[in-house]
């Protein structure tokens, strides 16, 4: 699937999924994934009740150094990830539990609003370095608001590294329309996950 920027763009991450339609790929040799099991940080996941959810996974051929570094600097997004126009940190130092950011992308004309701008203010909840990140917070929009909550999980496997995340949205219009909203949160992560994926084993290459 290409990755454009009306696809990616209204990605909450913070990168509008729906619960139902859950999106993960076969596993990798040497992963272990239980599909049915959400992804945690620290004991917390993603929203067990929200209706709009999605899960994707990818083998990135890369050090996990440097996996991290790509993830965890998110003042430097817009260099690599396509979609996103513009990423403020809300804190200072190190990236860690606490840590708050807010970033923009273009999001699409879709059921709930005319074409925009789409706001996501993310918020760490939960860090462990190396191995999972999970964020939570709104994204908003003229006429469209979602709360999202955004788990990652990186694991050393043969050959590199599994990476798998899992969001889910919540809110009145993506509700409107579970399996729209669903797809674009779907699109939006393979986007997000193909882009990390590009970057880091280009940077690996080098």
């Amino acid at each position: 699937m290409p990755r454009t920027r009306s696809t990616r763009a209204a990605l909450f991450a913070l990168p509008l999924v729906i619960a139902g339609l859950l999106g993960t790929a076969a596993a990798p040799a040497g992963a272990t994934p239980h599909p049915d099991r959400p992804l945690t940080c620290r004991g917390e996941g993603v929203d067990s009740k929200a209706l709009v959810r999605s899960r994707i996974e990818a083998v990135i051929h890369a050090p996990l150094s440097t996996i991290w570094k790509l993830q965890t600097d998110v003042k430097r997004w817009p260099t690599w990830q396509t979609p996103v126009e513009t990423v403020e940190r809300l804190d200072h130092g190190p990236f860690r539990k606490g840590s708050a950011f807010r970033w923009t992308a273009p999001l699409p004309p879709n059921p709930a609003t005319t074409a925009t701008s789409l706001e996501v203010t993310s918020t760490v909840q939960q860090i462990k370095r190396n191995s999972c990140i999970r964020w939570t917070g709104p994204a908003i929009a003229e006429g469209l608001h979602i709360d999202g909550v955004h788990v990652w999980n990186f694991t050393k496997v043969k050959g590199g590294v599994l990476v798998r995340t899992e969001e889910t949205h919540t809110g009145a219009q993506v509700e409107a329309d579970v399996p729209t909203a669903t797809k674009i949160l779907h699109d939006g992560l393979e986007a997000w996950l193909s882009e990390l994926k590009a970057t880091a084993e280009a940077r690996a290459g080098r």
